[in-house]
């Protein structure tokens, strides 16, 4: 099916169905940031978020995977339709780099254990889609090269199958005073618990293994065998990263993106 960028009269509609008459017509403004496209709404009853449809991605298994996430981990779903998703906003603080590792880990531990939302995360068509929609100038013989790699390696078997947010870097974590809260779930899916410690944002690796030390603790898994598992999926979400750039530049035309890119595909090169 063909995509059709989502107006602002579809999100009307929606939001005439899911607010009192009188609070409908509040103020829409966008919202800076890495997911294009997102308002914030001001209504009588307080701040609302609005995620338009993007091109792939399901906004009706983005509200199975909040509801099943529940508030204590991400916003709470107020309606959606197939061109918008509207969910509370949440207040508090967004940190420039992920600090609270023990915090992150306990978050991580308990979406995990939550039952699994239906469908499995598939890196290889993922990744296969990013090349094939990338500009061909941005198209190089070293990112076919890792691509055929990766296609004769398979994706590894998992080590235990959970519910993965698939997204965590700082600007979708929200700290409130109650602990943290993940925003941007458009990602989200059933895969390996290795898979989101590989994926996640953190500063540095010591970081990394500090996350998977803490979740280890808490998940009642020997930290040697998770490390291991966790090394085996680094080359897969490495490409997945520098990938997911080249596909925000080729649907934004920002800049930002094809430097962010760069500096990616130089870190592989390491």
């Amino acid at each position: 099916m063909r995509y059709s960028k989502p107006t602002n009269q579809q999100l009307a509609f929606l939001l005439k169905r899911i607010l009192p008459a009188a609070q409908a017509a509040g103020s829409v403004s966008g919202q800076p940031g890495l997911s294009g496209g997102v308002l914030r709404i001001e209504s009588p009853s307080g701040p609302l978020v609005a995620r338009p449809a993007l091109p792939g991605v399901s906004l009706a298994r983005q509200q199975r995977a909040l509801r099943r996430a529940g508030r204590e981990i991400g916003p709470r779903v107020l309606g959606c339709s197939t061109h918008w998703l509207v969910t509370e906003w949440l207040p508090g603080e967004v940190k420039p780099a992920i600090t609270a590792i023990p915090q992150l880990a306990d978050v991580l531990h308990r979406l995990h254990g939550m039952p699994l939302l239906g469908w499995r995360i598939d890196l290889l068509p993922v990744l296969q889609s990013c090349w094939q929609n990338a500009a061909p100038a941005r198209r190089t013989p070293r990112w076919l090269r890792l691509l055929k790699q990766l296609r004769q390696q398979r994706m590894p078997g998992p080590l235990r199958l959970a519910p993965l947010h698939m997204d965590v870097h700082s600007g979708n974590i929200i700290c409130q005073p109650g602990g943290m809260r993940l925003i941007d779930w458009e990602y989200a899916g059933d895969g390996d618990i290795a898979l989101e410690l590989a994926a996640v944002g953190v500063a540095s690796e010591s970081d990394r293994q500090a996350l998977i030390a803490d979740y280890a603790r808490l998940s009642g898994i020997n930290c040697q065998q998770l490390a291991r598992q966790v090394n085996c999926w680094r080359p897969w979400t490495a490409i997945l990263m520098a990938s997911w750039y080249e596909q925000r530049w080729q649907q934004t035309g920002d800049p930002v993106f094809t430097a962010l890119a760069d500096a990616q595909w130089s870190a592989l090169r390491r």
